[in-house]
């Protein structure tokens, strides 16, 4: 290896904010097992009949409330069924199959937008869409896009596209979400950002933190959409709010956002590696090292900025020794990552990379990711 080769382009495109964590929303399914057949098989006539009993009352008490003024027994169910979907612990976060869980996904999602058609105002729902469809997007596709750029240009950039429109989507309902706790947050937030957001509290930081980390991504993808790019201001408020109610949420998620904002913006325009460096400590303090995203997200960002291939090496060996089985809630997004990890490594051991001082893509975006 030669010290003095510059590390391979990564391209605005390329420059994302690093997803911390996929908590995707899970479908239970309520399943009778041969078991508890054959235990039933095995009753007396009379727990057989007090069973049958028991179906009966429950089912006039369900035909009694949809005779009750202002009860929607549909409605009750939807929110039910929203509640199980929200965010929370996942199957799916404990996977080590991306791809398995990548083709799941997608029947989750419209699961839950046609859920938010019956009850579009029930909060969890609107979280888990914020959170699923950012996710989705980041992980399923933007990252699809960058690992097939070399080989079909045209196949990413379509991709690209797509990821733009989901995270679009998924701003949707985080704004939605927000507005469920701040009626009128998003004209506020332009007006009055210093008390836009002080009705939200640590129960609220993961809204904050999706609708940020959506909105954010949004604008990476789409810099020629110059409306939407002014609203980078008020993408570091609401991470800015939600560090404020809890810097641990998600094992440091929060600091993994600032690593990128920081260290993918020049100085001129207000980024800084210190503080990037800074935001790298405390995301590994918090999840005591157990977490392979800030040391990715800071190797293609800071490292590559300094041009520093010894520290860009260091960092992703560093996500690539991390033991997925070591941490099961955050395993699929430790494979994730450390996908990204030896991505990266290959493209930097490919001979003949160019400059970075290029740094500009095919396609003539220019921009670092969040910067200007």
């Amino acid at each position: 290896m030669t010290p003095n080769r510059p590390l391979p382009i990564l391209t605005p495109s390329k420059k994302r904010v690093s997803i911390s964590s996929i908590v995707a929303p899970a479908i239970h399914f309520c399943t009778v097992s041969m078991s508890a057949f054959l235990c039933f098989l095995s009753w007396s006539d009379a727990q057989r009949c007090a069973l049958r009993l028991g179906k009966i009352l429950g089912l006039a008490l369900l035909l009694g409330a949809l005779t009750l003024p202002g009860c929607s027994l549909k409605q009750f169910a939807v929110n039910r069924m929203g509640d199980a979907l929200a965010p929370g612990p996942s199957v799916y976060a404990t996977d080590d199959d991306p791809e398995l869980v990548g083709a799941a996904l997608p029947f989750g999602l419209k699961t839950i937008e046609s859920l938010l058609l019956q009850s579009p105002h029930h909060k969890g729902l609107l979280l888990a869409a914020t959170s699923g469809f950012t996710q989705y997007a980041y992980a399923f596709v933007q990252t699809r896009a960058d690992f097939v750029e070399d080989s079909d240009l045209a196949q990413a950039t379509a991709l690209r596209k797509q990821a733009g429109h989901l995270y679009c989507r998924a701003l949707g309902y985080g704004m939605r979400g927000l507005e469920e706790v701040q009626p009128g947050l998003h004209t506020s937030l332009r007006s009055d950002q210093g008390a836009a957001l002080t009705r939200f509290r640590k129960a609220n930081v993961a809204q904050l933190y999706w609708t940020a980390v959506a909105w954010g991504a949004a604008i990476a993808l789409n810099k020629t959409d110059t409306e939407l790019g002014a609203d980078l201001p008020q993408v570091e408020v609401l991470m800015r709010r939600a560090l404020e109610l809890d810097e641990g949420y998600d094992l440091g998620a929060i600091h993994d956002f600032f690593i990128a904002y920081e260290g993918g913006r020049p100085a001129a325009a207000g980024g800084s590696v210190e503080r990037a460096r800074a935001s790298l400590g405390r995301a590994l303090q918090l999840s005591k090292g157990r977490r392979a995203a800030p040391l990715v997200a800071f190797a293609e960002t800071v490292a590559v900025g300094l041009q520093n291939r010894a520290e860009f090496v260091k960092l992703l060996n560093q996500a690539l020794a991390i033991d997925v089985n070591a941490l099961p809630e955050q395993r699929l997004a430790n494979v994730i990552a450390q996908r990204r990890a030896r991505w990266l490594l290959a493209r930097h051991m490919q001979p003949g990379s160019a400059d970075l001082a290029c740094d500009a893509d095919s396609s003539g975006s220019g921009a670092r990711l969040l910067g200007g």
